[in-house]
Parts: C-alpha cells; sequence; structure tokens
C-alpha cells in the first residue's frame, strides 16, 4: 500500500489508457496518492472494501473549506477541476442536517412511485429518438452519442425540470467544457459564469412561470412543509440536476452498448430474454462505470483505514473504475463484460451512504428502456469501427467516450 509520503501516481488527462491506468491503480494497493491536472495531490481509494468503509465514516466530509490546499490558498481559480470540488450552494457540498435540507426535496422528486409515473414519457422520447435514428439510416455509420446517447436523457431531465434545456448546443458545450481536464485556465472562470447566468435566467423564469415540476417544487419547498431553499440554492441544485441527471446516462448508454456490440454472444442472450436488461445495466455500470474519479471527499480528522492514516485536510479521491476491477469482490473475470455474473454485483457507481445518487432510479429506468428498444429496432447494428480504436474524451473524471460510431442495419 502506498503511504502519504510516497510518490504520487499521475493520473493521464488524455485517457489514452483507462483499462490499463485502472489495473495500476488497483495494483498499487486500497489507497494511492494521485496527481491531478494542475499538479494538485489527493489520496484515491481504489478497492471496493476500503470505499464502502470511507463512504460512510462520518470524519470524511464535502465541505472543501476543510481541504488543506484549498485553506492554505492553492488552488487557483483556473484549476480546470474547481467547478468539480466547489459546484456551488447544493447538497454536494454539505454534511449532515445541512446536508438534509437541500436534498429532501430532491429526494422526493425520485420516489419509486414517481420515477415509475415517468415511465411511458421515457419510453415516448426512446421511440421517437429511435424512429429520428431509422429516418436517417442510409447505409452510413451513424454516431449514437449525439443522436440518441445525450437527446435522450437531457429530453427526460429537461421534462423533469420544466426547464428549455433540451436542443440548447451551447449548454451541451459548457457541460463538454466543464467537465474536461483540457479546458484552457483562462476560460474556466468564463465557462462557469455563463452556466451561473443561464441556470439563474432559467430559475427566474421559473419564478415568473411556476408549474408542475422540480424546479418550482425546489422554489416553493416551504409550501410543502419543507425547509426553503435561496435562491442560489435553487440555481447550485439545478444545475447540479442537471449535469449529474444527462452526463451520466450518456456514459452508461454508451458503454452498454459497446459493452453488447463487442460481445455478440452476449448481446443474443439480453435481445433472446435469457439475461434480463437490468443485467446488462448492472454490467456495464460495474464494467466501465460513468465517472471514473470522482472528486471529493475531505478529512475532518485523521482517518485510519488499514496501515495507512488519511491526515486531517486530505483530499480523498474516489476511484470507481478501479474498484470495478476489484477481484476480491467481482472475481478473476473482473476485467470481462459479463451480463451472466453470478456473484452479486455490488459497485458503487451511483454512489454509497448519503451522498448516493438520488437520480440513479431514473438513469436506470432510462438505460432500461432505451437499450432493448434500440436493439429491437435495429437487430443487426453494429460498430462502425473496431472497438479498440474507440477512445474517451479527455477527462480525468467522465468515463465519457468521444463518439460511437454504429451502422444501423448492420450494412454499408
Amino acid at each position: 500500500m502506498q503511504h502519504n509520503g510516497s510518490a504520487p501516481f499521475v493520473l493521464d488527462p488524455y485517457v489514452k489508457d483507462l483499462l490499463g491506468e485502472g489495473e495500476r491503480l488497483r495494483a498499487a494497493g486500497p489507497l494511492v496518492r494521485v496527481e491531478l491536472p494542475g499538479g494538485v495531490t489527493a489520496l484515491a481509494v481504489t478497492h471496493l472494501a476500503e470505499a464502502r468503509k470511507l463512504l460512510t465514516d462520518p470524519r470524511l466530509v464535502k465541505d472543501v473549506n476543510q481541504w488543506g490546499p484549498w485553506q492554505r490558498g492553492e488552488i487557483g481559480a483556473n484549476w480546470p477541476l474547481r467547478a468539480l470540488v466547489d459546484p456551488g450552494p447544493s447538497m454536494l457540498v454539505v454534511d449532515g442536517e445541512e446536508h438534509r435540507r437541500l436534498r429532501t426535496p430532491v429526494s422526493q422528486a425520485f420516489t419509486p412511485r414517481r420515477v415509475e409515473a415517468m415511465r411511458p414519457r421515457v419510453a415516448r422520447i426512446t421511440e421517437e429518438l429511435i424512429e429520428e435514428l431509422a429516418a436517417r439510416d442510409n447505409g452510413e455509420p451513424v454516431d449514437l452519442k449525439p443522436a440518441f446517447a445525450y437527446e435522450l436523457p437531457m429530453r427526460v431531465i429537461s421534462d423533469l425540470m420544466g426547464l428549455e434545456a433540451a436542443g440548447d448546443n451551447r449548454l451541451r458545450e459548457l457541460f463538454d467544457s466543464l467537465f474536461s481536464s483540457f479546458t484552457p485556465p483562462e476560460g474556466l472562470p468564463a465557462v462557469l459564469e455563463e452556466l451561473s447566468t443561464r441556470f439563474t435566467a432559467m430559475v427566474a423564469e421559473k419564478k415568473r412561470n411556476p408549474g408542475d415540476d422540480l424546479s418550482s417544487a425546489l422554489l416553493n419547498a416551504a409550501e410543502e412543509g419543507l425547509a426553503p431553499l435561496a435562491d442560489e440554492e435553487v440555481v447550485a441544485t439545478i444545475q447540479v440536476i442537471i449535469a449529474a441527471g444527462h452526463e451520466t446516462t450518456i456514459s452508461l448508454l454508451l458503454q452498454a452498448v459497446r459493452g453488447l456490440l463487442s460481445h455478440p454472444e452476449q448481446l443474443a442472450l439480453a435481445t433472446s430474454g435469457k439475461v434480463g436488461w437490468d443485467a446488462v445495466v448492472e454490467e456495464a455500470l460495474r464494467w466501465s462505470p460513468p465517472i471514473t474519479h470522482v472528486l471529493m471527499r475531505f478529512a475532518s480528522e485523521d482517518v485510519e483505514i488499514g496501515d495507512t492514516v488519511i491526515a486531517k485536510g486530505e483530499g480523498l479521491v474516489l476511484s470507481l473504475g478501479p474498484m470495478g476491477m476489484d477481484e476480491a469482490q467481482f472475481g478473476p473475470t473482473a476485467r470481462e463484460f459479463d451480463i451472466t455474473r453470478e456473484q452479486p454485483i455490488r459497485h458503487l457507481s451511483f454512489g454509497h451512504g448519503t451522498h448516493v445518487c438520488p437520480g440513479a432510479p431514473l438513469s436506470r429506468l432510462e438505460a432500461e428502456l432505451a437499450l432493448p428498444a434500440l436493439f429491437e429496432r435495429f437487430p443487426d447494428m453494429r460498430l462502425a469501427v473496431p472497438a479498440e480504436e474507440l477512445h474517451n474524451n479527455p477527462s480525468v473524471t467522465q468515463n465519457d467516450l468521444a463518439s460511437l460510431p454504429v451502422l444501423l442495419s448492420g450494412r454499408n
């Protein structure tokens, strides 16, 4: 196991070998010192058992003000990952009672009953997008990312929020810049400012014209007997929900399709009904999780884990990619995409503990509806390039395929 004094493992911002990097990180031990873009270092937890313990340890908090480098002024305004550790006054950056206050109105939108009630709408959007794909199928490659994987979750989350975010190409560009390892440092404050301006305007419009949607519910929490949210808290919360609500599902859909098309025997099991689509979704989440490294928890006091001490003020990264390869949990075939995996799949791709993603049920619903519909409409679909030629956008946090070109009818 690496200790605090060890030379850091430099995470590759170009993501040239995501699988190999994950294996090396996992092999280095449960806790590994890593270097993020900009020379910022932290500890990364790479084994699933240790991660489960740490994610329920109250001494590891979300308050960035507990982070030593932040306290010392070492994290500049232009640090490319700054917005991921300080995304504004939302449930992502607080714990305890304050976390419950900000999370409760969001959680109420994602109860099993309310998510199930969204099934017809998700199915309808899926059908519309598939028909749009069919209409443009001329035997040439189609990139599923912008045409399907992006549009579905963005339309769904926009409906849920009651906001006009779907079809907003500029918003998509801003989120791409936000998650990229290579947004020019001088450009990051402008990206954050434009996002804040856009969502502030959206909230102002929703205050003028409330509806039966989550944005209005957040603004009117007090009327539902909940603690009221300040306008800036609503703005930050909506920004977080839209960012997380579409970005993770894009990756889930793309990685599931990639896994199935590069493993035709697995695809046959799913399309024949021998294996459920819920198993496909869970295996995709484990095998290639939407977020490779989650930023960040902070030690409010020294935390012992095994023979390592996470010192007070230290930052902790959750390395979900390496965790998915944890042979202690998933066996010697952990690297492989296998929807028939017998052992319980207990991945942490949507988090664990009090900060588990409230929108996880909706993301699962979208994938469990979209994947069978896609393969039913295009049973001969295949990759337009070899699987090994697919590559990620440069990001140390997001597991984001740059594109997924396919031949919908299997011909060219």
